[in-house]
């Protein structure tokens, strides 16, 4: 196994415990023990643990090392409330202006994110979900608006992927389908009211005061 394929394990692994409420939000990932679990090097654990970095999914601390990070739930409901402001101007444009092929292209997320529902595919269907909303402002063109939305939508990623569960993702990939109705069908005003309705009910959907059971790694990753 070469070691961008390693990595890519280690990351699939650590990302699936934390998404399947197996390691505790806090929970220190020490390197050595890392290593030892999936026989590489400190190096590889590192590299690993920078992509989770980058990916929110833990917090490093100087002189201390890693953690999982501990979403709150102030901050989730901060990111709505900004989400709720751009995507709104964001639809509204993006109905003014959309063309077939646009709305091809996005009915073809909306049928992966399905699949990935019912295969029950959690960091699939979390990652898909996600990108709908970036696809939109991809598709404008608009990159900066993608990057910023990206920005956003990962901050909420862990607290997505922690507290939503399986019947809000099926509902959230049903809204998405409703809202590609109303754009395809060129009605603004629904179009806007249905996301700022979808982004509420994915806000509301949290299980914020899910309990997570375990903050022992062997046992976690066992």
């Amino acid at each position: 196994m070469d070691s961008s394929t390693a990595t890519r394990s280690i990351v699939d692994a650590l990302t699936k415990a934390i998404v399947e409420h197996r390691l505790h939000p806090g929970t220190k990932l020490a390197e050595q023990k890392l290593a030892d679990h999936f026989g590489v090097s400190r190096t590889l654990i590192r590299q690993a643990l920078f992509q989770l970095v980058q990916k929110r999914l833990i917090r490093m601390e100087p002189a201390r090392g890693a953690f999982v990070a501990t979403p709150s739930s102030d901050e989730a409901r901060q990111v709505f409330a900004v989400r709720r402001m751009i995507e709104a101007e964001m639809t509204r444009s993006f109905v003014r202006h959309v063309t077939p092929a646009q709305i091809k292209a996005l009915k073809e997320h909306v049928a992966e994110e399905k699949a990935a529902v019912s295969r029950g595919d959690v960091p699939g269907r979390t990652d898909l979900l996600g990108d709908f909303h970036v696809r939109i402002a991809e598709l404008m063109g608009n990159q900066v608006l993608a990057q910023i939305l990206n920005e956003l939508i990962s901050r909420c990623a862990l607290i997505t992927l922690m507290y939503q569960s399986s019947n809000a993702a099926e509902h959230s990939a049903d809204e998405h389908a409703e809202i590609l109705k109303a754009i395809a069908a060129k009605d603004e005003d629904l179009a806007v009211k249905l996301m700022d309705e979808h982004l509420r009910n994915v806000e509301e959907g949290l299980a914020l005061d899910r309990k997570v059971p375990s903050n022992d790694i062997a046992m976690a990753l066992a």
